[in-house]
């Protein structure tokens, strides 16, 4: 394993004293967001974590090597260069034989962390289901990799553009627990409601660790979602989002746009016609989980 992963100094040093340590994804830097604001949110996200009282660890893949916590340095290369891979488990032994670059999803920097000893990851949203998937078996490698690595992720819940009510069906089936901090309902990224109910409400980042050590502590293997509602104030007015996701899938579909290509497409889309409004949420939420997953990791590292 030494041969591939990189764990830095800062962060291997938190893992050895048994400090709070929070795992983050390279793709939002790579392909969530245009330079320099990409880094400029990568950095802030990792000063809301140290804030809070953990280390950030940002992954991702450079010329072939596993990162668990890439300099500033390693994050400005992942936000101004063009062409980096977007990485998920099965491209992650291409990209590493070839020396490439890659950006972490959601699957493979849950992968990573548990190489690195990580137990909690902070996200935006976790991929899953896609509409229309009882034809296209269009179904988010995320969802397999929550059902066996044992990694928390922390997140505003699953993207709107998927199937929410088909998500929450394949992770029950997969047994991973559906956590929502301070809310009975799941939320669907921009917003804070979906219709569709969370396993177990819970009120603090106590409780969340102390389930997340028990179901460990048991050998259960397999990853947690927290679905963490994105703040009030930056959340976005339900029915407008749904219509504008709506004619976005509709588009998508017209042009033949699928596979992985699918999500960036809706989501570039949602950014044109809300005139930037669904990033700066997006941004936001992300900030918002990152305290969260802080929260979470200190009280589990008690």
């Amino acid at each position: 394993m030494k041969e591939y992963l990189h764990i830095s100094s800062d962060v291997k040093k938190a893992l050895e004293d048994g400090k709070p340590v929070v795992a983050l994804e390279s793709t939002i830097i790579s392909h969530g967001m245009p330079y320099p604001q990409n880094v400029e949110t990568a950095l802030r996200v990792e000063e809301i974590i140290r804030s809070n009282g953990a280390v950030p660890a940002t992954i991702g893949i450079i010329k072939g090597k596993l990162i668990a916590g890439l300099t500033s340095e390693e994050i400005d290369y992942m936000g101004k260069t063009s062409g980096i891979a977007k990485v998920s488990r099965r491209d992650i032994p291409y990209i590493v034989a070839s020396e490439k670059d890659g950006a972490t999803t959601v699957a493979s920097t849950m992968i990573i962390a548990e190489m690195a000893g990580i137990k909690v990851f902070a996200t935006g949203g976790i991929g899953g289901v896609h509409r229309g998937a009882e034809t296209t078996m269009d179904i988010s490698a995320d969802l397999e990799e929550l059902s066996q690595t044992n990694v928390a992720v922390v997140c505003a819940g699953a993207k709107s553009i998927l199937d929410i009510g088909l998500t929450l069906e394949y992770l029950e089936t997969k047994g991973v627990p559906v956590l929502g901090y301070n809310t009975a309902e799941l939320p669907a990224f921009y917003t804070r409601k979906s219709g569709f109910s969370v396993d177990y409400n819970m009120d603090s980042p106590k409780m969340i660790a102390d389930l997340l050590r028990v179901k460990w502590d048991l050998d259960l293997n397999g990853g947690v979602v927290v679905a963490n509602p994105i703040p009030e104030e930056f959340s976005m007015d339900e029915s407008f989002i749904t219509g504008i996701i709506e004619k976005a899938v509709v588009e998508a579909n017209e042009k033949g746009i699928k596979g992985k290509d699918t999500t960036p497409f809706l989501l570039a889309k949602i950014k044109e016609i809300t005139g930037g409004d669904s990033l700066a949420a997006n941004i936001e939420l992300v900030y918002n989980n990152a305290k969260l997953a802080a929260q979470i990791a200190v009280e589990l590292a008690k």
